[in-house]
């Protein structure tokens, strides 16, 4: 008996059924299999602005316009600074009825998708704020369990920067974490640095190079050169973490092993031209920030900068040591106690960047003697001092000088 029409094509339909799930399924596995950071991206440190420091939960639309002119127009988009970053407190305090996170309409009546296109048309990137727990550290939601419609969210609204909190996590596992959104991310499509923001705890020096573009290796930065307040840490606290935390390979000074083009230790946002910090304080921490690779965020408001703090943001050469593209850290070579400390990083070409910090509250008189630096490099060089913007002869001779309380002397040695 012949097969009736409808007993033809059931069965057609069944296999073609079957083969669209399966294809279906194998998407899905080769997208989980090739998910992964963004490559090609923060192959230099990034350098931007955020707003936290200064501002806090007190931002809006208006605000973070201003600041991009102003960027403009003292000189600092030009030196680098190319992220317009806003932190915490951007959101609505509920997600909308679908589940999608919505800006605060008071804060960003034009949305934050217009904001951003705003800021691409001035020349800048734009950046924005979650956290991988259920809420933020100040109580907006996070996106824990949202993470794929959060990314998706992101991306449409142009979004190309992700600082990720570790705020009301619970027990969750930071790898996974911050994994998840990785693959998020990957999966909506729009190449986005993911700055891992968790503060240290679950040492991501081991593991994030696969997962970020930088991570956090300590608690919120304060304006203050050698203090802590509860959860922050003054720029001398955390430039003593950066050096102490028991690295891997024994004998080494530091994080800096573990960063490099494409992933970097973030010391935190940049305290130069907030009021806790001396005009000598915000220079050590610029260039200690500088030599280290951190990245370089500005945090301070940039619609009252005087000339001072822009002269020690833009200052080229010592940005030059941080964008380096060998993108080798520096490290700690020396310590005098209670003096000074003494730092070096290799440099592209040959070169190297040598730094004195004055640790003490007195203004200390400095003596480099090369031949016991023979360690990181030797050879005769030809000096320059990259703050006072002169030569200082060569490495034949020892080099003298007297540095003020908690300031720095950098200088760049090139091979004659």
């Amino acid at each position: 008996m012949k097969d009736t029409p409808n007993q033809k094509t059931k069965p057609k339909f069944a296999s073609l059924r079957s083969l669209l799930i399966g294809f279906a399924a194998a998407i899905a596995l080769a997208t989980t299999a090739t998910a992964q950071k963004f490559e090609g991206l923060a192959l230099t440190p990034p350098m931007g602005w955020n707003s936290w420091n200064t501002f806090e939960s007190n931002i809006n639309e208006q605000l973070v316009l201003d600041t991009a002119e102003a960027m403009k127009a003292n000189g600092l988009l030009d030196a680098g600074y190319e992220y317009i970053v806003i932190d915490d407190c951007w959101s609505m305090r509920e997600r909308d009825a679908d589940g999608n996170l919505v800006a605060d309409p008071e804060k960003f009546p034009s949305g934050i998708k217009a904001l951003a296109d705003k800021l691409h048309a001035m020349g800048f990137k734009f950046g924005i704020y979650g956290d991988a727990g259920k809420t933020t550290c100040a109580g907006y939601p996070g996106s824990q369990g949202h993470e794929y419609q959060d990314a998706r969210t992101f991306a449409s609204w142009g979004v190309d920067y992700l600082k990720y909190d570790w705020c009301a996590t619970g027990t969750r596992d930071a790898q996974e974490a911050y994994t998840t959104m990785r693959d998020a991310l990957y999966a909506a499509g729009r190449p986005v640095v993911f700055s891992i923001c968790e503060w240290g705890q679950n040492k991501p020096w081991l593991w994030a190079q696969d997962v970020g573009h930088l991570w956090r290796m300590s608690g919120d930065i304060y304006d203050c050169w050698d203090c802590e307040q509860e959860w922050s840490r003054g720029v001398k606290v955390i430039l003593d973490r950066f050096h102490n935390l028991d690295p891997a390979r024994a004998g080494y000074d530091g994080l800096g092993q573990f960063a490099g083009p494409g992933g970097w230790n973030d010391l935190d946002m940049l305290e130069v031209g907030n009021p806790g910090l001396t005009l000598a304080e915000a220079r050590s921490h610029f260039t200690l920030w500088s030599i280290l690779c951190s990245p370089l965020m500005a945090g301070n408001d940039m619609r009252s900068v005087t000339p001072e703090i822009v002269e020690i943001l833009t200052n080229k050469d010592i940005i030059a040591l941080n964008q380096d593209p060998d993108g080798v850290s520096g490290w700690r070579y020396r310590i005098e106690p209670g003096k000074y400390e003494t730092f070096v990083k290799p440099l592209v070409g040959g070169d190297w960047a040598v730094v004195v910090l004055n640790t003490s509250d007195e203004t200390q008189e400095v003596e480099v003697e090369w031949h016991r630096m023979d360690r990181a490099f030797s050879g005769r060089y030809e000096i320059r001092d990259l703050w006072a913007g002169k030569d200082l002869g060569d490495t034949d001779t020892n080099l003298k000088a007297k540095i003020g309380s908690h300031d720095v002397v950098a200088l760049r040695l090139s091979k004659k």
